[in-house]
């Protein structure tokens, strides 16, 4: 494929963009071709994007809030504007297949959308003390204001919304943010940064950081910015928790979603055709794929052939042609670890019904039933194109399986029974219940988190504008109510 530009894309420092001292070179996924070089910043440009942030914090949450809602619904647009050229290097940088890259652009502009009308409600709340004698004539103010500069730390999975989800509130709530992208898949935050820079932000609002891991641990040290939201891998956000014990920090971590077909459940095609293509979509890729598949007995015989052909139906290949669903994962190092998981449960007993072969970076959509429940893609997080089967024997038993993982991050139960789905509610150890669909729905609008080894915190727009904020009381004395 072409290269998406001849010339370097430039990181941005304080709002500004600037060559680096180094360059990255960008490949495609799906056949390792060159698609674009990155300015990597120096030191020098590094602290200076920090120092931007601590400096400009005072003003910045102080700044009125219409600008700073102007300021969002100008990169909405502006997304919205640019939506065909930005799917195309998400495709480039990620090997997504286009359907999957306009649907996020979509969702980011749509991020950007929400938080601008948030920044113009995002108000505190009034509150009498005269409740209590000593209350008499008080009355209670309480605000919310930023904890801080905000560095965000974002996945290659999702490389321009899981980035507005960090950008959009902190400048929502007139936080300054430094984003540090994924190195496989800067291009998208790089973009946002050239839009963000035509907005009316205060100098230092924004820094785009392309920079290595060992660079990044030094910003999670850094005392001046004192939030760190990031969303990884489990292992890479524990040790930065554990790198940074007296900061704010927000971990949107892996999981591995169950999604529970119930006896009750009339659609047994639709639920097939759903958890295939959300077990596959971007690849498998996404914290809220759907992995493990619990099933009632009762409807297994008729369910399991239905899946089968679902997942057979999962068109691989070039992630540019419009009849692909499934690309390829970020690498062949990925693509091979998935395999030899596959293989280990195979060995362990498990029936492979479908895929379990890769070429190249692309993985063949992968259905295994009988898996023990010691096997990787069962216990682990895959994070590819694959599905694991379980078979029980009542709605109970399954969100006990659902139960029985490190993870907790989101569950998705088919029922019609609304008692079914509150026990769902009330028993599972998820941060969210998806009632009569897979786990992988998420609106942005909504908190989104999980819980045990899936993170803290939670994303969403406004849940996050509130997570990166804290109360301010003011008490005025002498006033009649």
């Amino acid at each position: 494929m072409d290269t998406i530009t001849p010339e370097p894309r430039p990181a941005w420092i304080a709002g500004h963009a600037e060559q680096g001292e180094e360059t990255l070179v960008v490949t495609h996924p799906f056949d390792g071709s060159e698609v674009a070089t990155v300015a990597i910043p120096g030191a020098e440009q590094v602290e200076r994007a920090v120092a931007a942030a601590a400096g400009v914090a005072s003003d910045f949450r102080t700044l009125p809030a219409h600008r700073r809602a102007a300021a969002l619904d100008h990169v909405s647009r502006g997304l919205a504007a640019r939506a065909e050229e930005i799917a195309e290097v998400i495709t480039a940088e990620n090997g997504k297949p286009l359907r999957w890259s306009e649907a996020e652009v979509n969702r980011a502009v749509s991020v950007f959308r929400i938080a601008a009308e948030e920044a113009r409600r995002f108000n505190g709340e009034m509150q009498r003390l005269d409740g209590d004698p000593a209350g008499e004539q008080r009355l209670a103010l309480v605000t919310r204001v930023p904890r801080g500069p905000v560095l965000g730390i974002a996945p290659f999975n999702f490389p321009l919304n899981l980035v507005a989800h960090k950008v959009a509130p902190a400048l929502a709530v007139g936080a300054p943010i430094v984003i540090k992208p994924a190195p496989r898949t800067p291009l998208s935050a790089l973009i946002l940064g050239e839009i963000l820079a035509e907005a009316d932000l205060p100098e230092g609002a924004f820094s785009v950081l392309p920079i290595g891991n060992e660079e990044t641990s030094e910003l999670v040290r850094d005392p001046r910015l004192p939030v760190v939201s990031f969303t990884g891998s489990g292992p890479v956000g524990w040790s930065l928790a554990d790198a940074a014990p007296r900061k704010h920090v927000v971990l949107e971590l892996g999981g591995n979603a169950a999604a529970v077909v119930l006896a009750d459940w009339p659609d047994l095609d639709g639920a097939a055709e759903r958890i295939a293509t959300f077990g596959n979509y971007q690849a498998g890729q996404s914290c809220i794929a759907v992995q493990r598949v619990i099933v009632e007995r009762e409807i297994a015989d008729e369910f399991l052939p239905k899946l089968e052909a679902a997942v057979r139906g999962q068109a691989t290949g070039d992630p540019y042609d419009t009849t692909v669903s499934v690309g390829p994962v970020v690498d062949e190092a990925a693509a091979e670890r998935i395999v030899s998981w596959v293989d280990e449960a195979v060995q362990g007993g498990a029936k492979l019904l479908a895929g379990g072969v890769r070429e190249g970076a692309t993985v063949q959509p992968t259905l295994l039933t009988d898996v023990p429940a010691s096997a990787k893609v069962w216990a682990e997080e895959v994070f590819g194109p694959v599905l694991a089967v379980s078979v029980v024997d009542s709605a109970q038993e399954a969100f006990a399986a659902v139960n029985d993982s490190e993870y907790g991050l989101q569950a998705g139960v088919f029922t019609r029974d609304v008692r079914l789905a509150f026990e769902a509610t009330a028993n599972l150890d998820v941060g969210g219940v998806i009632v009569g669909d897979v786990p992988s729905y998420r609106a942005d609008q909504m908190p989104y988190g999980g819980v045990k080894g899936s993170g803290v915190g939670r994303e969403g727009v406004l849940p996050a504008m509130r997570d990166l904020t804290v109360e301010r009381v003011t008490v005025l004395t002498g006033v009649p109510l």
